[in-house]
């Protein structure tokens, strides 16, 4: 499975940005999917995760600002992200967790840039 993470950029805080991440097959099976990010000098973190009946998680300081959605049609996974803060900066990171004979795997996007400028 590859996964191609699209949408970062530099925005101004208080802004919106929309990442995509596309697979290269179907995403319907796929049990989670997520985007992390890591700053630099810091460790990657979770951002917002859905699950493949469609429940989502986000970190706490996501919370309201970010959406995580799944289009299955399109096989691709998004992060609507509102009221961007210089601290979001980071490269962001599409995960999935795909289910292969009864066996779970770990599959990583290359990593998007965002930059928020205060």
């Amino acid at each position: 499975v590859q996964l191609v993470e699209s949408g970062g950029g530099l925005v101004q805080a208080g802004g919106s940005l929309r990442l995509s991440c596309a697979a290269s097959r179907s995403i319907f099976s796929f049990n989670r999917m997520a985007w992390y990010r890591q700053a630099p000098g810091k460790l990657r973190d979770l951002v917002a995760a859905i699950s493949r009946g469609g429940t989502t998680n986000y970190a706490d300081s996501m919370k309201g600002r970010f959406t995580i959605s799944r289009d299955n049609a399109k096989n691709t996974v998004y992060l609507q992200m509102n009221s961007l803060k210089p601290e979001d900066t980071a490269v962001y990171y599409c995960h999935a967790l795909v289910p292969e004979r009864l066996v779970e795997y770990n599959y990583w996007g290359q990593g998007t840039q965002v930059t928020v400028s205060s």
